[in-house]
């Protein structure tokens, strides 16, 4: 019998949309399928206010997560109930990602978490102490740039720049003033991915997510800096899947 398809919840790092994650439904390993979180404030959900705390967004992504892959009563569009699921989050949807962990670990049901892979993030207990929010518009997105060592071209423009930071504000405030729910350990199994060039999170800072886990933490370096993974994903989800593999054997 062929092994049920896993599903990679992707949760967005700030000012993304579901849209980054769509190149990665045709680079993703066989068995592996890919479905992004809509978060209010962006793409098709421009219109609604942008979460600014985390409680808020979780419980959206939850919501999204049970109606995708089955309620209670075994609906959902996804037909994935039951199966496997990894959750994965770069930077800002890092804490998303452990908190919606927590959310399905407390659920016990219908969805069955595997692991959690964290990109390009302390553990959830250390606070960034060079903040952005609340600085005027240009240092604001200075400060965001130097943060994430990646220009998103749409800030240089003006008009785009006022659409856009209303939602990015609301991100960059969720991710600073982030305080984890619980000091309890999650029981699956954790990647802690970081570009090996990234000057932000250091390899320490990334080994710090043992304590978020009673299961094992594996630590991976591919090349690049904090945004590596939007220049090679397809070396990101290859090593999503051999944590994937790799939670099928434990």
């Amino acid at each position: 019998m062929a092994d049920a398809e896993t599903v990679l919840i992707c949760l967005p790092f700030a000012g993304a949309g579901p849209s980054f994650f769509t190149p990665w439904q045709k680079l993703a390993p066989e068995g592996l399928r890919i479905l992004p979180i809509s978060l209010p404030g962006r793409e098709k959900r421009f219109p609604e206010p942008a979460h600014d705390t985390a409680a808020p967004a979780v419980d959206d992504a939850y919501a999204q997560v049970t109606a995708a892959l089955g309620g209670a009563d075994g609906g959902g569009d996804g037909g994935g109930g039951g199966g496997p699921v990894v959750l994965f989050g770069h930077s800002m949807g890092a804490v998303l990602a452990y908190e919606l962990a927590h959310r399905i670990e407390r659920a016990g049901g219908p969805v069955r978490l595997t692991a959690l892979v964290v990109s390009g993030a302390p553990g959830p207990w250390t606070s960034r102490t060079d903040r952005a929010d609340g600085l005027p518009d240009e240092e604001f997105a200075a400060r965001v740039r130097a943060f994430a060592g990646y220009d998103h071209p749409a800030l240089a423009d003006p008009e785009m720049r006022e659409l856009l930071l209303p939602a990015l504000r609301a991100d960059v405030r969720l991710h600073e003033t982030y305080v984890p729910s619980t000091d309890s350990p999650l029981s699956v199994p954790v990647l802690s991915v970081r570009g090996r060039e990234d000057t932000l999170v250091g390899a320490a800072e990334a080994a710090e997510w043992s304590r978020a886990t009673t299961g094992k933490l594996t630590v991976a370096e591919p090349a690049g800096g904090h945004m590596y993974l939007a220049e090679r994903p397809g070396e990101l989800l290859e090593l999503v899947a051999a944590e994937v593999r790799a939670a099928r054997a434990r």
